[in-house]
């Protein structure tokens, strides 16, 4: 037998190999016997140990994991009156030799309330100069604006800092760079998962270039989706999709709008044995960055839907496309939400925002102008692009405060805050001390 045949032969089976075309048959179940994990850090303890339990329909729910998140270690935090260069951002790029001290984003953002106080969690990716790839932090705070980090691995500091990083399977999908783009609280009564309350949906990056010379936003490595467990947000464990190399599922075949990669895979939860992964590729057909649904019964097995969003008209600030699309659930009003990041002819991007009745089509964008531009004061942070936007709902009606990474000046990037103006959600006020 060849070298390469062995290995193949040693390779880890797919999780739930059952019949792809009755994907919704079956409610969330772990059968442990067929279950594959691939851990991502030392600890391995994924036991149920008396979870606590909670309801996805009640987000402000304070979640208690058995291993609390605690965090001492503390960047400079940003002055209550930032200078107008600096406005918006509330997280920069770690110090030096840290393993997040050159590039950041992503950032997937929760907040739990509980009775004495409330809890911000961000798991972000973060890159070093040093380091080839992306790998996925975690970061903690009070309110959302001063964030405690660290600077290596958070399973040998203070339960903050890096959690996961590339898979070292040469045959996983993920060997390039990871990046997360979604994290549910997964332990209900409506929906039981043994040894998991946290699961991340993240891309995966493999060493695979893209090639398509329509698509000009620099190098591009094929991406697939892909889905981590954990108890605490911190130790993380893989679990194996159905297609080989591990990814819940594949890009399209060729001539579909999704053939060349599957990017940012955000999820929602409508109901029990209905939840919805929206993600982003490049359509070659029209040249355009286009977002796409799939939809699931368990969170694991997959059926596509087909694009639900593209680009603007031209002169738009989404002409070239939408990707990055952040959606949630606006109970108060009936409706689903879409941030998206729109992509400009010159690269330039900006935030739009999209509306849909029941979030599976008809979606319908927020007037022509996006709600997040970057700014334009001298010098800016964010002054060349704005984009991976992420929502959060507050307490107070019609009040959301949107996540973004911002790029300014020789590609230095980081993330910013701003705050909804008006129940309409048309704008977004960049975070400007507490004063706001």
């Amino acid at each position: 037998m060849a070298a390469g045949a062995a290995a193949a032969a040693c390779r880890p089976s797919p999780l739930l190999k059952t019949n792809s075309s009755t994907p919704f048959d079956h409610p969330i179940n772990f059968p442990r016997k067929v279950c594959c994990i691939r851990f991502c850090s030392p600890e391995r303890n994924l036991g149920s140990h008396n979870l606590p339990k909670f309801d996805l329909d009640r987000p402000s729910i304070y979640p208690t994991p058995q291993t609390p998140i605690q965090a001492v270690q503390s960047p400079p935090l940003p002055s209550s009156t930032p200078s107008p260069s600096s406005h918006g951002q509330v997280f920069d790029v770690g110090p030096a030799n840290s393993w997040d001290s050159n590039d950041v984003g992503s950032q997937v953002v929760k907040r739990f309330v509980g009775d004495d106080e409330e809890r911000w969690l961000m798991w972000y990716h973060g890159g070093a100069a040093t380091a080839n790839g992306n790998s996925i932090g975690l970061a903690v705070s009070s309110n959302g604006i001063h964030w405690e980090r660290g600077p290596g691995r958070a399973d040998t500091g203070d339960g903050v800092g890096q959690v996961m990083r590339r898979s070292a399977d040469w045959w996983a999908f993920d060997t390039e760079s990871v990046r997360p783009s979604d994290v549910l609280i997964m332990s209900s009564a409506k929906l039981q998962a043994p040894g998991a309350v946290y699961w991340l949906y993240y891309t995966g990056f493999s060493q695979e270039k893209v090639q398509n010379s329509s698509m000009a936003c620099g190098e591009v490595f094929k991406s697939l989706p892909g889905l981590a467990i954990s108890q605490d947000g911190r130790h993380w464990a893989r679990i194996e999709g159905e297609h080989h190399s591990g990814a819940l599922f594949d890009t399209g075949v060729a001539g579909e709008w999704d053939a060349l990669f599957v990017a940012a895979p955000k999820v929602v939860f409508h109901g029990r044995r209905d939840l919805r992964m929206y993600y982003h590729s490049f359509d070659p057909e029209c040249g355009q960055f286009a977002i796409g649904i799939a939809r699931s019964r368990d969170g694991i097995r997959w059926v596509k839907l087909g694009k639900v969003l593209g680009g603007g008209a031209d002169g738009d600030f989404d002409e070239a496309g939408a990707r990055n699309g952040h959606v949630v659930r606006d109970g108060r009003h009936g409706r689903y939400l879409m941030a998206y990041e729109g992509v400009c002819k010159n690269g330039r991007t900006s935030i739009g925002l999209a509306v849909s009745a029941d979030g599976l089509k008809e979606w319908r964008r927020c007037g022509d102008r996006a709600v997040l531009e970057p700014s334009v004061e001298e010098d800016p942070w964010d002054g060349r692009g704005v984009g991976d936007p992420c929502l959060v709902r507050m307490d107070r009606e019609g009040e959301w405060r949107l996540y973004y990474r911002g790029i300014g000046r020789n590609g230095r990037t980081g993330i910013g805050m701003a705050v909804s103006e008006g129940p309409e959600l048309a704008s977004f006020k960049k975070w400007k001390g507490f004063h706001m």
